[in-house]
Formats: structure tokens, sequence, C-alpha cells
């Protein structure tokens, strides 16, 4: 049985974008184990994909003095570490491990004196999804001709709820008609990508509780202070504020049996993508942020995007990014209630 470490020690989505290296491993080598390194926020995420039989936290990892982490390293008895995302730290305990086969890119210096397989692998300004870029990762175990179509990748985004959802929110979702939506709306995104904007956000909730729907707000208690004022000026128009009320199992819970999420380039975007339920995305056309890097993969997944090829004035101005708030709410709406309702999923 030949093990595989996959290094992604950085944020959720990036991790839900990287699941399809995990499963083409157990397409290309059937019975192969494959473990995931990453950061103690994201191992939810790893422990609800069917194609990862393992999660080593970075984070715990970190803190150790160097002959345990090399203890534990050598203990998965991996023969193949493909560095995702680059860590100095790691490449250089997977060398000290003596992992046989050590992938990274060549774009980093450490990675020459540290890896035995380097990829050339651009990503600033490639024309490939992250999941596309990923993959090419896997050149050095099988040599690819050409990139994997990103329909056929979107097949390997997959997750699984790992845990029921709790009996009250169960029962908040419970209580729509048999035509109602419940639709999740994530307004911030820590910093990871151009926010749409709360106004945007407000209208949109009237819109969809006007016409009979149901909406449910998600986010960090951290940003459930931030948009504490909002969420007063908006409590009529909403069905529940689950800001800090949710464990990421949780949420995987609840994005698993709402309909559908409504947000900018985050995290619960792309699980909600992964979970198969609808998703829309709001994005700018700047490169690299934008949804042909970016977007959401999976079968009801969509986004929107203003049609202005990479803006200049929006990235000289981020904080007052136009392109991106010339995605209408009522263009969201109008796609949002095209949905149809979906059944609750088994958590």
């Amino acid at each position: 049985m030949r093990t595989f470490l996959v290094s992604r020690t950085d944020a959720i989505g990036d991790v839900v974008l990287t699941l399809p290296v995990c499963g083409q491993l157990k397409q290309l080598f059937p019975g192969c184990r494959v473990i995931v390194i990453g950061r103690t926020y994201t191992q939810a995420v790893a422990e609800a994909c069917p194609w990862v039989d393992g999660f080593l936290n970075f984070d715990h990892l970190a803190g150790l003095p160097e002959t345990e982490q090399l203890k534990v390293l050598r203990a998965q008895q991996a023969e193949v570490i493909l560095h995702v995302f680059p860590n100095k730290l790691l490449a250089r305990l997977a060398l000290k491990a003596g992992i046989s086969v050590r992938i990274g890119t060549r774009n980093r210096l450490f990675h020459w004196f540290t890896c035995n397989r380097l990829v050339a692998l651009s990503r600033r300004n490639s024309l490939l999804h992250e999941a596309q870029l990923n993959l090419q990762l896997l050149a050095p175990l099988h040599a690819a001709a050409t990139p994997m179509a990103l329909p056929e990748v979107a097949t390997l985004v997959r997750l699984q709820a790992t845990e029921p959802l709790a009996a009250e929110w169960q029962q908040l979702l419970s209580q729509r008609t048999a035509t109602q939506l419940n639709v999740v709306v994530h307004p911030r995104s820590r910093g990871s990508a151009r926010e749409w904007g709360l106004a945007h956000f407000g209208t949109l909730a009237r819109l969809l509780h006007a016409a009979g729907h149901r909406v449910f707000v998600t986010g960090t208690a951290a940003e459930g202070e931030e948009l504490r004022e909002w969420l007063i000026e908006h409590r009529p128009f909403l069905a529940a504020d689950l800001t800090g009320h949710l464990t990421l199992p949780q949420l995987l819970a609840f994005l698993n049996e709402a309909d559908g999420i409504a947000a900018g380039s985050t995290g619960p975007l792309h699980l909600a993508a992964a979970l198969g339920r609808y998703t829309l995305g709001f994005y700018p056309p700047i490169r690299p942020m934008h949804p042909g890097r970016w977007a959401p993969l999976g079968p009801r997944a969509a986004y929107h995007v203003f049609n202005r090829p990479d803006c200049q004035d929006c990235r000289a101005q981020p904080a007052a990014c136009t392109c991106i708030k010339a995605l209408t709410p009522v263009a969201a709406f109008q796609h949002i209630i095209a949905w149809q309702p979906m059944p609750n999923l088994p958590s």
C-alpha cells in the first residue's frame, strides 16, 4: 500500500480545490493511502473528503521538537510528499525524514535544496483554474499530455458531511414550505476575497424575503460582531443569524441541508459547491482573483463576474472595487429564484 502526503497548509477554499489531487491519486494508484497535511481549522474539510484517509495537523507538528517532528513524519511511512502549498519547514522535514519522492515547484528556492522532483508551475499568470494547477504537481508520478479539463476536475471535488446537523438547526431549516428556498448568505471573506458589500447583501436578503424565501447569515463570531448593526437592521428579513454559532463540521452539515449559498470567493462557497448544493459566487475580473482561477467547482456551482477583463482601476484601488459592486442584487436574486428546492441530504 503506497502512502502519499499532500501538503496544503493554508485556507479552507484552497484545501477544497486541492481535493482533486487526492482523488486523482486514488484513481492512479488504487488502494493507496492519502494523508493531508493542513492547519487545525481545515481538518474538518479533509475528514469530509472521501479521497482522504488521514489528516496530519501542521500546527501541532510545528510545535514539536525536531526529533519528534521527524518521528511523526516517518510514522506515516510515506513514499511521496506533494508540496501543493510551499512550506519551508515541511520541505526541510520531509528531506530529513527520508521520504523518497519529494515534489515541489521550481518557483521556491528552498525546493531546489529539499525536493528531488521539481515542477515548472507559474500560477500568477496562468489561464488554468487553481484545481487544474494543483494537479500539475502529479506530473512526476503520471505525466499527462494536457491538463485535465475543468468539468472532469470538478467531479473530483467532493465532500460529505461528517456529523449530523444539530437538532435546533435541523428544525430551523425544516420550517419551510415546499416552494421556499433556504438560502445562506456569507457576507464577509476575512480578507481572502473582494467583497460584494453589505448594502448588496442587504438588498438581496430583502428581495428574497419579499419573494417568500428564507435567508440565513453565516460567519465567524468576529464577523458577527462586525456585522452587528447590519444584522439588527436586517433582522426582519432573516430567518436566522448563525454567525459564531457553527463549528466547521456543523457548517458543513448546515450547508449540506440548505439549498444554496451566495458569497464571495470564500471557503463556505467552495464547501457548498463541493457538497453539491447551489452556489452563486461574486467575483472581480482581476487576475489572479477572477473566476477563471478561483470559481467554485460542483454540479450546481455558478458565479457572477462583471465583464471588464482585468480592470486596472480596481487593481489600483482595491478597497473601491467598482467591478464587483457592479454586480446587482436584482441579477443575483433572479439567478437564485431559479434554483429548485433541494431534498435534504443526510448529514
